[in-house]
C-alpha cells in the first residue's frame, strides 16, 4: 500500500527535480501558470464506443452543450475526440472525424473556449487547427515532424503523448524498461527538441499509459504503473515543459463507484506536480484540487 514512507523515499532519491519549473506561457488569452495551479481539461467524446458514458455526445448540439457546461464547471481546455482509443472500438476515417469534430470545434472556439483536438491523422489535425482548435492532442508516434510544423505555423500548442507504436490504434506489446523514467525522459527530450526546432512554443508532455497495449491485461499491474507515473512525473519537468496527465478509471477497483476514480488519481497527479489534468469529472476533480491547495 502507498504510504508516507514511499513518498519520503521518492523525495529523498529525486528531490532535486522538485525545483524544476517550466516557464509559463499564454494561449488564446489564458496564461498557463502550471503547478501549483494546475489547469483542468474537460472531455467531450464524439464516439459512441467511448467507455466513459458521461462524456459521450452523439450530436453536434449535445457536444456543444457539454463543452459549455465543462467551461462553466471550471475547465480551462476542452478536449474533443471523434474516435475511441479502446482496442475494439470502430475506426473512424478522416472524413468521418472531420465531419464530427469541425462543427463542434468551430462553435466552441468561436465562443472563446480553448479547444484541444485529439487525433493521429495529419489532415484531421490540420482541419481542426484551421477550425479554431488551439491545441493538438497528438496520439501519433510517427511522422511527428509534420504535426509539429502544423502547430508551429498556426502558433498553437501540442500535447505530446508517450507512445509505443505507430499511433493510438496501432500498438502491440508495451515494453517497460528498468529505468522507465529515463526512457520517458529520452523520448520527450527528442520530441520536444524537434518540436522546438520547428518553432513550437507551447508544449505539454503526457507520460501516462492512456492506450490499450495488448500485454497489459493485469489490472493491478496497469494501475501500479499509472500510479508510479503520476508520482514520478515531476522528474520530467526538468526538460522545461509542463506535464499533462489523463486520469484513469480503474473500474476493476472502484466498480460501482467508478466515478470516484478520477478524483482519487487527481491527488496522485497533483502530488507529482502535474500541470494540466485531463478528466471526465471536472467538478469532482476541481473540488479535490481546491482542498489540496488549502493545505499551506
Amino acid at each position: 500500500m502507498l504510504d508516507l514512507r514511499d513518498l519520503a523515499e521518492l523525495v529523498t532519491r529525486h528531490g532535486d527535480g522538485l525545483d524544476a519549473a517550466p516557464a509559463p506561457f499564454a494561449l488564446s488569452g489564458h496564461s498557463f501558470r502550471h503547478h501549483p495551479h494546475p489547469d483542468l481539461m474537460g472531455v467531450v467524446n464524439l464516439s459512441r464506443d467511448s467507455w466513459y458514458r458521461e462524456s459521450v455526445s452523439l450530436s453536434t448540439e449535445t457536444a456543444i452543450r457539454r463543452g459549455r457546461r465543462l467551461l462553466a464547471d471550471g475547465a480551462t481546455v476542452i478536449d474533443i475526440g471523434a474516435e475511441s482509443t479502446l482496442s475494439h472500438a470502430a475506426r473512424v476515417d478522416e472524413k468521418g472525424q472531420r465531419a464530427a469534430l469541425l462543427p463542434v470545434i468551430s462553435a466552441l472556439s468561436g465562443a472563446g473556449a480553448i479547444i484541444s483536438a485529439e487525433t493521429y491523422e495529419p489532415k484531421v489535425a490540420e482541419a481542426c487547427l484551421d477550425a479554431g482548435a488551439g491545441i493538438l492532442n497528438l496520439t501519433s508516434g510517427t511522422n511527428t515532424e509534420d504535426f509539429y510544423r502544423l502547430v508551429a505555423e498556426r502558433e498553437a500548442g501540442v500535447i505530446i503523448c508517450y507512445l509505443q507504436g505507430r499511433h493510438v490504434r496501432d500498438v502491440a506489446d508495451f515494453s517497460l524498461s528498468e529505468d522507465h523514467v529515463g526512457t520517458l525522459e529520452d523520448y520527450f527530450r527528442r520530441e520536444t527538441d524537434l518540436a522546438s526546432h520547428l518553432g513550437v512554443k507551447r508544449i505539454w508532455i503526457d507520460p501516462g499509459l492512456g492506450f490499450y497495449y495488448r500485454n497489459l491485461t493485469d489490472s493491478k499491474e496497469r494501475i501500479r504503473y499509472q500510479m508510479r507515473t503520476f508520482l514520478h512525473a515531476f522528474r520530467l519537468r526538468k526538460l522545461g515543459w509542463p506535464i499533462c496527465q489523463a486520469l484513469p478509471h480503474a473500474f476493476e477497483f472502484f466498480e460501482e463507484e467508478v466515478r470516484s476514480a478520477e478524483p482519487f488519481f487527481a491527488v496522485l497527479a497533483a502530488l507529482g506536480r502535474t500541470d494540466l489534468i485531463r478528466t471526465h469529472e471536472v467538478n469532482r476533480v476541481r473540488a479535490v484540487l481546491r482542498t489540496l491547495q488549502a493545505y499551506e
